[in-house]
């Protein structure tokens, strides 16, 4: 199967160029604002960048899965890694298009597109992060409505989401992964309230936020799919999320790369090129080499989904090791930097803080070894 096309190309060119013009130009000030502006959202969906993927009749283009690719691709390695596109359009729109009715899909997959509406996924709790089995947020029927109570926490476009599609319990004493439903709340959804926007190391433009639900009422028409099998939903939508998370880490570990050699070319030090003494050379050699090693399996993966392979171990292989030797890129390229690495007016510096987390959300390093073992019958 060959992957990039002509079309894909031409493509790539054009959001570059929306890139240095609409997000490039403005990161900066979204860092210290801690949010991405609503109009930057709109203009990413007029641009036609927004869920490229979904069917004309829904807003899209029918754009198959390397456009969203070049996406997650270029704003990782422009640093934009905060706007967090990918997450709504290849992570979490796919649950509406996949399980919602054809009222909801009309309701509001146009509007992701556009922009108009952005998406959020309450999973994680207080006491639930990878066990994701172990969540307490509850919704209880009264009438035609739900009533949902509990907590999440560090969900990503907290704060800008228009519409969060919350796992919740709903039946009363199911254990463990049974009885969790997916159910859509929008903005203003009585009960529904933001927490704190929450500080945190790196992606300081990416709004994360703690999201409360008291008596939260919400119609049942908002349910997503079949009551009691969000779980089996979560773990089916798993494959591309990791995936996509990869994408970033691979896709920044290129840039820091591309930066840093740049850099140690122009900087001297005891009168030659940094990038000339042999443990700095051979350093990059080292980096470079783990970098083309994360392309190319990352690139057979990717053209394993698009065929509609199963390919979930190998894809939990990739999000284990591909986050992990971005941070190691990460360390080195800023160490070659010397101080100046550790101004913030050098992007490496912002690049350090932003990578570390990949290596967490979407499944810890550890969680993927888990999955990895368990799918080996080693456990």
């Amino acid at each position: 199967m060959r992957m990039h096309r002509e079309e894909h190309a031409i493509f790539r060119d054009a959001f570059r160029r929306f890139i240095g013009q609409e997000v490039a130009p403005h990161v900066g000030e979204w860092e210290r604002n801690g949010i991405v502006p609503r109009d930057a959202w709109l203009k990413m969906g007029a641009a036609g960048f927004l869920c490229p993927w979904l069917p004309e009749e829904y807003g899209g283009s029918g754009a198959d899965f390397l456009y969203s690719v070049i996406i997650t691709e270029e704003l990782s390695r422009a640093g934009g890694i905060g706007f967090m596109a990918p997450l709504h359009s290849d992570i979490i729109a796919p649950y509406l298009h996949h399980l919602g009715t054809e009222e909801q899909k009309k309701r509001w997959l146009p509007r992701c597109a556009t922009g108009e509406i952005i998406l959020a996924v309450g999973m994680t709790e207080p006491d639930a992060g990878s066990d994701l089995a172990g969540i307490k947020t509850r919704a209880e029927r009264d009438g035609s409505e739900y009533v949902i109570n509990g907590v999440k926490t560090f969900i990503s476009n907290g704060i800008n989401a228009d519409l969060v599609i919350v796992a919740c319990r709903t039946e009363k004493h199911a254990k463990g992964s049974r009885g969790i439903s997916l159910i859509c709340v929008e903005r203003d959804a009585p009960g529904f309230r933001r927490g704190r926007k929450l500080e945190k190391m790196g992606l300081h433009s990416q709004d994360t936020a703690e999201l409360i639900f008291e008596d939260c009422r919400v119609p049942e028409a908002n349910l997503l799919g079949e009551e009691n099998r969000g779980f089996a939903y979560l773990m089916d939508h798993l494959q591309q999320e990791r995936l996509v998370c990869s994408v970033m880490a691979q896709a920044m570990a290129e840039s820091m790369l591309e930066m840093t050699i740049r850099y140690t070319r122009d900087r001297k030090a005891f009168g030659k090129p940094v990038c000339s003494m042999q443990h700095n050379a051979f350093k990059i050699v080292e980096m470079a080499t783990e970098v083309e090693l994360g392309r190319a399996f990352l690139d057979r993966l990717i053209r394993r989904h698009m065929q509609g392979d199963s390919v979930v171990t190998q894809v939990s292989m990739a999000k284990a090791w591909i986050p992990e030797m971005a941070n190691r890129v990460a360390y080195h390229c800023l160490q070659l930097h010397g101080g100046y690495g550790y101004m913030e007016e050098y992007p490496i510096c912002r690049f350090y803080r932003d990578v570390r987390v990949i290596a967490i959300f979407a499944g810890t390093t550890e969680i993927m070894k888990h999955i990895i073992a368990r799918n080996m019958e080693l456990t």
